[in-house]
């Protein structure tokens, strides 16, 4: 099993700022996956592991892009009607070709080769039959509706590129270059836990003080939507030495580790202590909101990510920290998420030098624009504000105040929650 090097996640600190977090992640990190082909149906969300280069021009040879006629442009009259008489028919995937003469019109369909000389195509919309001629309209321009060879792709070019993320675009691209398969890396091993002694399995009887176990179904969810293979390794409880045990024996077996909870200062709080036993904690203290801490390490040399046990929290770290991180992992590019402008609308105050990412939902404001309502509690352990936001405002460190009407980042759950 491939893993990384000793000093993974090095030179971390507390409070360290976003982007000094994501360039060290950029400067250490390295693939950890292998390669495999696939057939094309199972491509979908998966990591391309080559440059898929077009053998062949798309499209192979000029067609027409409409229902209409081929004509010589230099035939047509640029003031009134033009009358060609109509002396053969092409349909699409047609092999042989009626021969074309200028004075003369084809009727063609959409994707069908163009014949030799003919440069434009007239739609049949603009034209009026009149027995065995076509009488065509003025004003079209040379080469309307012609598809040159290659105009697409050419032969040689490269369409998709090694670490891209394949959507369903480039599956239909990979296909239309003639590929059945692709090579792709093979599957993030994924080794998840929960921690806490008031876990509950879902549709478990609660006991006083218990709750039931979000955390760990949220961030399989992530982890899944990214390509990863999960292992769900359960909950452990606040126990230090199982804790311990249960990472030394997960080691061997995965590309990455992920907890949630337990890698506070409290004293119930064990993952720290056990991952430090077992390998190095580098990175602990994110000057982040909601977020912190967030432990980033490894047991032995697999990389190890310690998630805050606050579900808000887990989701906003995994999104905008950890997510980057695992494509990184399985050779993704280093492609930051789309923001986009929006005008804030709610005042906000928060901290100097601590990132902040506020859950808003978008609505329509009077001249059409779109502006950003905050969720009305800001609590780290209110999973419905996710439930109810459409994505994240970010706020940098040296921000301090917010007033409504403000432009701000806003980050929809679509460009990272997939």
């Amino acid at each position: 099993m491939a893993q990384l090097s000793d000093d993974c996640f090095a030179q971390g600190g507390p409070l360290m700022r976003v982007d000094e977090a994501r360039r060290l992640l950029a400067d250490i990190l390295t693939p950890v996956t292998e390669s495999e082909a696939v057939p094309l149906h199972a491509a979908l969300g998966r990591i391309l592991a080559e440059d898929i280069v077009s053998p062949v021009n798309i499209p192979p040879a000029p067609n027409s892009a409409v229902d209409g006629y081929a004509v010589f442009h230099a035939d047509l009259d640029p003031e009134k009607e033009t009358r060609l008489p109509v002396i053969g028919r092409v349909t699409a995937g047609q092999m042989e070709l009626p021969q074309a003469r200028p004075g003369a019109a084809v009727r063609i369909f959409t994707g069908a080769r163009l014949p030799d000389g003919p440069d434009t195509v007239m739609m049949q919309e603009d034209c009026e039959v009149d027995g065995d001629t076509v009488v065509i309209r003025p004003g079209i321009k040379k080469g309307a509706n012609a598809r040159k060879a290659g105009e697409d792709v050419a032969a040689g070019d490269v369409v998709l590129r090694k670490g891209q993320r394949l959507r369903p675009q480039d599956v239909g691209q990979a296909a239309a270059v003639g590929r059945r398969e692709v090579k792709v890396s093979t599957r993030l091993k994924v080794g998840l836990f929960s921690t806490g002694d008031e876990l509950r399995e879902p549709g478990a009887e609660l006991a006083p003080g218990a709750i039931y176990d979000s955390n760990r179904y949220t961030i399989h969810a992530l982890l899944t939507g990214l390509g990863c293979a999960v292992d769900d390794l359960g909950i452990l409880p606040d126990d230090l030495e199982t804790i311990r045990q249960a990472l030394e024996a997960a080691e061997g077996k995965h590309d990455l580790l992920v907890t949630s909870g337990g890698v506070s200062v409290g004293e119930e709080d064990h993952v720290k202590d056990a991952v430090e036993a077992l390998g190095k904690l580098h990175l602990w203290r994110l000057a982040v909101k909601p977020g912190r801490p967030i432990a980033l390490g490894q047991v032995g040399l697999v990389p190890f990510v310690g998630l805050p046990g606050n579900p808000v929290a887990v989701v906003v770290t995994f999104l905008t920290i950890v997510r980057p991180l695992i494509l990184r992992l399985m050779g993704g590019n280093d492609t930051p998420p789309h923001t986009f402008k929006v005008r804030a609308g709610f005042d906000h105050k928060k901290k100097k030098d601590r990132r902040e990412w506020v859950r808003a939902h978008l609505v329509e404001d009077a001249s059409g624009g779109l502006t950003a309502e905050k969720f009305p509690r800001e609590g780290a352990g209110i999973l419905s504000s996710l439930v109810a936001a459409d994505g994240l405002i970010e706020l940098p460190e040296d921000l301090t105040r917010l007033e409504a009407g403000a432009m701000v980042e806003f980050l929809p759950f679509s460009e990272v929650a997939q």
